[in-house]
């Protein structure tokens, strides 16, 4: 077999011929950064090729890459197949996130689905020779015992530890482990997941762990991960389960290890996520989903056994997965909608989590009215020219003056590109400076006189397109800049995002007087001041005021199902009770969606 060498590690790796370079190297465990799903579109799956034939220069590469990188070996690696051994120095290095692991806690009582209850096997005898199973029903009082309980032990007399689920005993544990009993509540979105490990004796939380979602390698949103289900039918569902489980593990074991734990003392894995995340998870054919009329293969709650998908915990240990409505409004939705209690918010309340898609629930006088939008990746910094996720390096926040720009940068590190925070508060300032017009076009060269201020950072390029120049650059670095197809990528988040909070609107009929509050949820939103949702229009300005947010509902859902069986009845009911309006259906929505593409107008 070829090799692949890497360097300057020099570490090796063999490799299958006929395969492109980011599948080589996503076999081998190394980061590639993959916005566009190797569409050959995103030019970020940079990487030099120091040695060994890597093929002809693509068109695509001629058009991304410039002249000077092509002559120093850079190549896009999901466009280079190479012919036999090959030498490469990969150009992206990962670097650490924030992820938002906490959110608003609502009270409520504890009422775990699974406990433990010590029982003695009595040693038979000529005159009493009643089955070990039995005594075992007859001291916990309920009307089923596993199989698997009872095969996991070289049963002897003695004292055990039942582990008991509903009417069932799902485990059996030599001695008296009454005092270990661990769950882990799990929020997993199409960009990042959490888990933290709870006490489920207490309700503590004692540790999270958080990382970007394995998946990332195989595309950054949801329907790109559909679309390599699709295109790979013989292995591609079972790469996107194992991703996902394996990092769940890596996860658990971390958060266990700095609390003293093992993982066989972890007795129950509560999961909140997206619904394609959710079958991905579980190992089921998600390609439904992303064709009409994208009807879900499930949709209710499950709750089977940890193992059938590969999670590793205690013998027995459960898992369960919240409940989803349809295909675009899942289970981290019902997680949001049940943690604000929705159905019980007096007046009108809009519930929205901004993330690749953005989902809205209006909850009006106790009906619950749901849409999905099509956001695009592009509000978590993805599909813009120097878009990266929120990590060390990214801009998140920018201001436009005359006596220059000013840029907020996380780590306060030299800005290496913009987060989604930093592309919408760039795009207001754009929009408040008048250097975008509110359709969203770049004002034309010479509007401004050349003593304006804003006339140096417009750039226009050979080909007549403008652009602003965020940064200078310098001798190792290149100027960061916000393109017009930037902007558009924005202006199509923002437009779907508000098209379907007025639909939702228009369909209960109310104005915007009548409503009463706006909570944002999620690891996107928690990152927004108001001014910036309300200053690119996601949001219309009048309700900049009656905005709150409410942090990770989703995992918050997650630790409330898995601390409360009637939490987990209760989002269930909610679920079927939640209408959901599919907006390419509504009345006149393509006019709506025209309108809402329009950006507002700074006074």
């Amino acid at each position: 077999m070829p090799l692949m060498k890497v360097m300057p590690e020099e570490k090796t790796f063999e490799f299958a011929s006929g395969k492109n370079l980011m599948e080589i190297m996503l076999d081998a465990g190394l980061f590639v950064d993959n916005a566009c799903g190797g569409k050959g579109l995103c030019g970020k799956c940079r990487v030099r090729v120091t040695g060994g034939d890597a093929g002809e220069i693509t068109e695509n590469e001629k058009e991304i890459l410039k002249e000077e990188e092509l002559s120093q070996g850079v190549r896009l690696a999901c466009l280079v197949v190479p012919a036999g051994d090959i030498c490469i120095e990969p150009l992206q290095h990962e670097k650490k996130h924030e992820v938002l692991a906490s959110g608003y806690m609502p009270d409520f009582e504890f009422d775990v689905d699974i406990r433990k209850m010590r029982v003695t096997i009595r040693k038979p005898t000529l005159e009493d020779q009643t089955p070990f199973e039995d005594q075992i029903l007859a001291e916990t009082g309920v009307g089923r015992l596993e199989f698997e309980a009872l095969s996991e032990h070289s049963m002897m007399p003695g004292e055990y530890t039942a582990v008991i689920h509903g009417d069932s005993v799902i485990a059996l544990e030599p001695g008296d482990t009454t005092d270990a009993l661990y769950g882990v509540a799990i929020d997993i979105g199409t960009t990042t997941v959490v888990c933290s490990l709870i006490d489920m004796l207490t309700g503590e939380e004692l540790g999270h762990a958080s990382e970007i979602n394995a998946q990332k390698f195989f595309g950054l949103d949801v329907l790109t991960r559909i679309t390599y289900e699709i295109e790979n039918p013989d292995d591609g569902r079972e790469k996107l389960r194992k991703a996902i489980v394996g990092s769940i593990n890596k996860m658990v074991k971390s958060v266990c290890d700095r609390n003293g734990l093992t993982q066989d003392r972890i007795y129950e894995f509560s999961v909140g996520a997206n619904c394609t995340m959710m079958h991905m998870l579980m190992g089921v054919d998600a390609r439904p989903i992303g064709k009409a009329p994208f009807a879900p293969v499930f949709a209710r709650a499950r709750d089977t056994a940890a193992s059938d998908i590969g999670l590793k915990g205690a013998a027995g240990a459960r898992l369960y997965c919240l409940p989803s409505v349809s295909a675009y409004i899942g289970a981290d939705i019902v997680a949001g909608a049940y943690v604000c209690d929705l159905r019980h918010q007096k007046g009108n309340v809009m519930f929205i989590d901004i993330g690749t898609n953005g989902e809205i629930v209006l909850a009006s006088n106790g009906r619950l009215l749901s849409c999905s939008c099509a956001a695009g990746p592009a509000l978590e910094g993805m599909n813009i020219s120097s878009g990266m996720r929120a990590a060390e390096g990214a801009i998140e926040d920018i201001h436009i003056g005359e006596d220059g720009i000013e840029l907020q940068v996380i780590g306060d590190a030299e800005p290496a590109g913009i987060c989604g925070s930093g592309i919408l508060t760039v795009t207001k300032e754009l929009l408040r400076t008048g250097i975008v017009r509110k359709t969203g076009a770049f004002v034309k060269a010479g509007k401004f006189g050349d003593d304006d201020y804003r006339s140096k950072y417009i750039r226009v390029d050979e080909e007549g397109k403008r652009s602003f120049r965020m940064t200078e650059g310098n001798d190792e670095t290149d100027p960061l800049y916000i393109t017009q197809s930037d902007v558009r990528q924005v202006q199509l988040a923002k437009g779907a995002i508000l098209s379907g909070f007025m639909a939702l609107m228009n369909k209960a009929g109310i104005g915007m007087d009548d409503l009463d509050k706006v909570l944002i949820a999620g690891q996107f939103g928690a990152h927004l001041p108001a001014e910036s949702i309300t200053g690119t229009g996601i949001l219309p300005f009048e309700v900049e005021d009656r905005i709150e947010y409410v942090g990770n509902t989703s995992k918050t859902g997650a630790y409330m199902a898995l601390m409360s069986g009637s939490v987990k009845r209760g989002m269930e009911e909610l679920a079927r009770d939640m209408d959901y309006l599919e907006l390419g259906a509504t009345d006149n929505y393509e006019r709506l969606l025209s309108e809402c593409l329009i950006f507002p107008t700074f006074k």
